[in-house]
C-alpha cells in the first residue's frame, strides 16, 4: 500500500508531466486550462521580469501568450532539494503542495505549486491550480558562488609573499583603485542581505553605515528589546543563526550577529558615513554620491545603481509639534533615544504612543522603579498576545527550510492573503478575549485593521499601528500603567500634561513614542523633491498584491529601495540582486512586465 508522501509524489509528478507538455506545446489556452476559475499565477521576474499577479484562466491564457515565447520555459522538474509534495489543508482546501524547478531563457526558476483536491478524494487524477508562484533564482553565468561553486582559496595557499587574505580583503574595502557597481546606503538587515545576495554573485558592492558600528541600530535601542517572532522565521541569507539561540532574540545578540555576518560574507561595509546627498546623470547613467567618514573626509563615489536601505519600513524618528511641549521644564525625548528606564527610578514619567515601541518604554520605566508611569493613546491599536496569538502568522516557518517557507509566503495572492488573515484575527480574538477585555476595561481603544485582518496586515499595510503583548497590556489592565487620550489633552505646561479638565498628569520626563518618518521622507530629504516624487508611494500593496515600489524598479531610474523585517529581507533580496546584475551584465529582457512591445498591462 502507498504512504500519504508516495501518493502526493507520484500525483504531483503526473500532473507536472501533462503541465510541462503543454508549457512545451507554447499553447497558451491548453496551459490556462490547469488552472481552476478562482485559481491565480504569480510571478516574480521569471516570465515576465516584474511582480505580477494574474487571476482566473483568461488572465493567465493572456499572461502565456505573452509570455512563452520570449521566455523559453522548459525542462520543468521537481525540485529535489525542496520539500517532498505533500498533501495539507489550507484554508480549509485540501491541497497538494510541491515544488519544481525549470528553466528560462535567462536563467534557472523555482516554482511552487498548490493543486486543490476534491474533499475526500486525495488520488483524483486531475487536480487544478489553486495558486502557482514562479520565481527566477539565478542568472545563467552568474550562479552564487556556493557549495560547490565556492571559490578554492588556493591564491593564498601558494602564496608566501606579498599580500594575504586580510591584506586584499582591507584593500578591496576601501575601494581606492575603482569605484563600486552599487551603493547601499545602511548597514541594517536590509542592507546586509542585500550586500551579502549581490556579492555571491559577483556584484562589487559598498555599504554604508552612519552608525559607529555594523548593529548599532539594534544595539542602541531600548535595554530590554527583543524580537517578537521567532528565530527560525528570521535567519539571514546563505548563515542561519544557531540552532541552540533563543526563540525570541534580544536585540544585542542580534547586533553582534549582524557585525559578524559582515565579516562572514566579506562585506564592503564603511561605519561612521553619513550619506550628504546624490545627483543622478540621466546621460552617463550614473550616480555621483557625497559621502562623509567618520574621520571627517568627504568622498565622492560614482556609481551605476543606488539603493536606499535606511530603514525597515521607515527612515529617520518623527518629533511632533505638540502644544507647550516647548514649556515642559522636564525632560523629553524620542523612543529611538531611549536606552533604559534606569535612569528615571523615583520619577514620574509620560509617553506618548500606543505602538510597540510605546507600549515596551511604558513597561521598562515601570519594571525600573518609575513613581508613575502614563501613557497616552493617540488612536486605537491592535493588540495581539505574543504566545500564542502573535506567533501564529509565522507558524509556517515551523514546518521546513526558511528557503523554502519564503515561497509559500511569496505564492498567496492578496485576495487569500487577507481572507486567511481575516481567519486568523476571529482566531486570535478568541484566544485574547480576556487580554481584549481588560484592556477595554480601562478604555483602552483596541481593532483589529480596518477589515478585520489583525495586526499584520497592518504592518504590511503601513508598518505599525499594533502591539504585541509581553506585559504592557496587562499592566494598564490592572491600572499599574496609567492610561490617558489624546483627545482629553489640552497642553504640556511647566510641570507636565494639562486636560481639558483642568486637572494636571505630573511628569518628570516625556518619551515621544510617535515613529518614524517614511522612506519617502528619507529620500527626499536626501535626494530632493523631483526624486522623491519620481519614487511615489513605498510600502503598502500595489494592484498586484507586491508591496509599492520595494525591491523593484521606482519612477527614478537606478534607485532601489530595500527594506522590511528579517524574513522579508531574506526573500526579496535574492530577486533585487538578480535585477541589479542583469542590468550591469545589460541581460534585462524587453518582454518586461510581461509587456513587450509596450502592450496593455495584463492582469488584476
Amino acid at each position: 500500500m502507498s504512504t500519504p508522501d508516495t501518493v502526493a509524489v507520484e500525483q504531483f509528478e503526473k500532473w507536472l508531466e501533462r503541465f510541462a507538455g503543454d508549457i512545451g506545446s507554447g499553447d497558451a489556452r491548453r496551459v490556462a486550462e490547469h488552472f481552476r476559475d478562482d485559481g491565480y499565477l504569480r510571478d516574480i521576474l521569471a516570465l515576465t521580469w516584474d511582480f505580477r499577479t494574474f487571476a482566473g484562466p483568461a488572465e493567465i491564457e493572456s499572461a502565456f501568450a505573452t509570455t512563452l515565447p520570449e521566455v523559453r520555459l522548459r525542462d520543468l522538474r521537481r525540485s529535489p532539494e525542496r520539500l517532498a509534495p505533500r498533501i495539507v489543508r489550507r484554508s480549509g482546501r485540501s491541497v497538494l503542495e510541491a515544488y519544481f524547478d525549470f528553466d528560462t531563457v535567462l536563467g534557472r526558476g523555482s516554482a511552487f505549486v498548490r493543486l486543490q483536491l476534491a474533499d475526500g478524494d486525495d488520488t483524483a487524477e486531475d487536480p487544478r491550480v489553486w495558486t502557482l508562484l514562479t520565481t527566477l533564482q539565478e542568472l545563467r553565468g552568474f550562479e552564487e558562488r556556493v557549495l560547490d561553486r565556492r571559490p578554492d582559496g588556493t591564491e593564498f595557499s601558494y602564496q608566501f609573499a606579498g599580500d594575504n587574505w586580510l591584506d586584499t580583503r582591507l584593500m578591496r574595502a576601501e575601494f581606492t583603485d575603482r569605484q563600486p557597481e552599487v551603493l547601499i546606503v545602511g548597514a541594517g538587515q536590509a542592507g546586509l542581505s542585500l550586500g551579502a545576495r549581490l556579492g555571491q554573485i559577483g556584484v562589487d558592492a559598498l555599504i554604508v553605515e552612519s552608525n559607529a558600528r555594523v548593529g548599532d541600530n539594534w544595539r542602541n535601542r531600548y535595554h530590554s528589546l527583543a524580537l517578537h517572532n521567532e528565530v527560525w522565521s528570521n535567519h539571514m541569507p546563505y548563515v542561519p543563526f544557531p540552532p541552540n539561540w533563543p526563540t525570541f532574540l534580544p536585540k544585542d545578540k542580534l547586533a553582534g550577529f549582524l557585525e559578524a555576518y559582515t565579516e562572514f560574507m566579506e562585506l564592503n561595509v564603511w561605519t561612521g558615513t553619513q550619506m550628504m546627498g546624490a545627483d543622478y546623470d540621466e546621460t552617463n547613467k550614473h550616480w555621483t554620491v557625497r559621502l562623509k567618514r567618520a574621520d571627517g573626509v568627504e568622498r565622492l563615489v560614482t556609481v551605476p545603481h543606488l539603493v536606499m536601505a535606511t530603514g525597515s519600513v521607515a527612515g529617520a524618528p518623527i518629533v511632533p509639534k505638540l502644544p507647550g511641549l516647548d514649556e515642559f521644564a522636564g525632560e523629553v525625548l524620542h523612543s529611538s533615544e531611549f536606552t533604559s528606564g534606569v535612569p528615571y527610578r523615583d520619577k514620574r514619567a509620560i509617553v506618548i504612543g500606543t505602538g510597540n515601541s510605546g507600549h515596551d518604554v511604558a513597561q521598562d520605566l515601570y519594571s525600573n522603579d518609575a513613581t508613575e508611569v502614563t501613557i497616552v493613546q493617540r488612536g486605537s491599536t491592535c493588540v495581539v498576545s505574543l504566545v500564542p496569538s502573535g506567533t501564529m502568522v509565522y507558524s509556517l516557518y515551523a514546518e521546513g527550510p526558511v528557503e523554502d517557507i519564503d515561497l509559500i509566503t511569496a505564492s498567496i495572492p492578496y485576495p487569500e492573503l487577507r481572507s486567511s488573515y481575516q481567519w486568523l484575527t476571529k482566531k486570535t480574538c478568541e484566544l485574547d478575549k480576556a487580554l481584549l477585555d481588560g484592556l477595554r476595561a480601562v478604555g483602552f481603544e483596541t481593532d483589529m485593521g480596518e477589515d478585520g485582518t489583525g495586526f499584520h496586515m497592518k504592518y504590511l499595510r503601513t508598518g505599525g499601528g499594533y502591539y504585541i503583548n509581553v506585559g504592557c497590556s496587562d499592566l494598564i489592565a490592572r491600572r499599574k500603567i496609567k492610561l490617558a487620550h489624546a483627545s482629553d489633552i489640552e497642553t504640556f505646561v511647566r510641570d507636565g500634561l494639562r486636560r481639558r479638565d483642568g486637572t494636571v498628569i505630573q511628569a518628570d520626563v516625556v518619551v515621544l513614542a510617535t515613529g518614524f518618518e517614511t522612506q519617502v521622507a528619507t529620500i527626499r530629504r536626501l535626494l530632493g523633491d523631483e526624486v522623491a516624487d519620481r519614487i511615489g508611494e513605498l510600502w503598502g500593496f500595489d494592484d498586484d498584491g507586491f508591496m509599492k515600489n520595494m525591491w523593484r524598479p521606482t519612477g527614478q531610474e537606478r534607485l532601489w529601495v530595500m527594506g522590511g523585517a528579517l524574513a522579508e529581507c531574506r526573500l526579496w533580496s535574492r530577486f533585487l540582486a538578480l535585477q541589479i546584475k542583469a542590468d550591469l551584465e545589460g541581460l534585462r529582457p524587453a518582454w518586461e512586465g510581461g509587456r513587450p512591445g509596450g502592450s496593455p498591462r495584463l492582469g488584476v
